[in-house]
């Protein structure tokens, strides 16, 4: 059986790059479905997403309706024709005529070990609860929300302070890496499909920027969690009373009987504030609003940070 099968992918952000890029190395990519163009920036400027970019450079059939309703696409899908649908982070919910439609079906690549952290945020959520392994599942799309049959799955630990950005470019690659060997699995008619158990599962909703909000009466592990998970976007920030401050990065700090919010100390190492568990968290590079990034001791100098000042209290 020939391995140059045709393929159709349906993704949008950079987590599904590497996964593009691996497909069109070995099989007939016969088109890319991406998410309409939007404005970016405050200039608004429209700007095509990493996925369309690739398949433009590469000659790829681009394609990016607004919706599969009502049976719209049905003639488009005719004339591509793929005997297998990849998505990967595309972000539109597929109705049952085109997971019907490929010799194949439709597989999809998340970025968690299903069936916990079903929808938008799985690498995220991992990072905020704390979780210490995590990976990519391939699963065979169904009708649900990410509720298909597990093909495939790969995991790997989450770094003390990784951030999701830096996880988000791990996970693509072993993403990657997974899809090839499914796909080779799939043709052959090796692959097992195992349904997966309803009793474990878990939803990871949509990232806002109001879960960016450090509350010091928090726990500092928790803390630290949040500040990683929502790096690079949305950030965590500390609504002061002057201004909002983003911090891009923390470490674990001391035992402490100070009450939360408190400025412990202020050293190169960072700007050190009590937490509610009786520890606390080193911030170590911030933003303040309209500024660049920088390192927190800097930021102190210029914000007039004292030992013994509340901060978003």
């Amino acid at each position: 059986m020939s391995e140059k099968i045709k393929i159709a992918f349906m993704g949008t952000p950079d987590f599904a790059l590497p996964s593009l890029r691996r497909l069109s190395e070995i099989y007939d990519v016969c088109a890319v479905f991406c998410q309409p163009d939007k404005p970016c920036g405050r200039g608004k400027k429209i700007i095509a997403g990493p996925v369309k970019e690739f398949a433009l450079q590469n000659g790829i059939r681009v394609c990016q309706p607004d919706s599969f309703k009502d049976y719209c696409c049905d003639d488009l899908l005719k004339s591509i024709d793929p005997e297998l649908i990849v998505v990967a982070a595309y972000g539109k919910i597929l109705p049952e005529y085109v997971l019907n439609y490929p010799k194949y079906g439709c597989i999809n690549v998340h970025g968690s070990l299903l069936p916990k952290y079903r929808g938008a945020s799985p690498i995220q959520s991992a990072i905020l609860n704390g979780d210490k392994r995590t990976g990519v599942t391939i699963m065979k799309m169904a009708k649900g929300l990410d509720t298909g049959d597990i093909i495939s799955q790969v995991s790997t630990d989450i770094g003390m302070y990784e951030t999701a950005g830096e996880l988000f470019d791990r996970l693509s690659v072993l993403g990657a890496d997974c899809l090839e060997n499914t796909i080779r699995d799939i043709v052959s008619g090796r692959a097992s499909y195992t349904p997966q158990n309803e009793n474990e599962s878990s939803y990871a909703s949509m990232i806002t920027k109001q879960m960016g909000l450090i509350d010091f009466n928090n726990d500092a592990e928790k803390i630290k969690c949040q500040v990683c998970a929502l790096n690079p976007w949305p950030l965590a920030f500390i609504n002061s009373e002057t201004d909002i401050i983003k911090v891009y990065t923390v470490v674990i700090g001391s035992d402490t009987d100070a009450s939360p919010g408190t400025i412990i100390s202020i050293t190169r190492k960072g700007i050190e504030i009590a937490c509610g568990n009786k520890k606390s968290i080193i911030l170590t590079q911030v933003q303040k609003t309209g500024k660049r990034q920088m390192d927190a001791f800097s930021f102190s100098l210029g914000a007039k940070l004292k030992t013994g000042m509340k901060i978003n209290l």
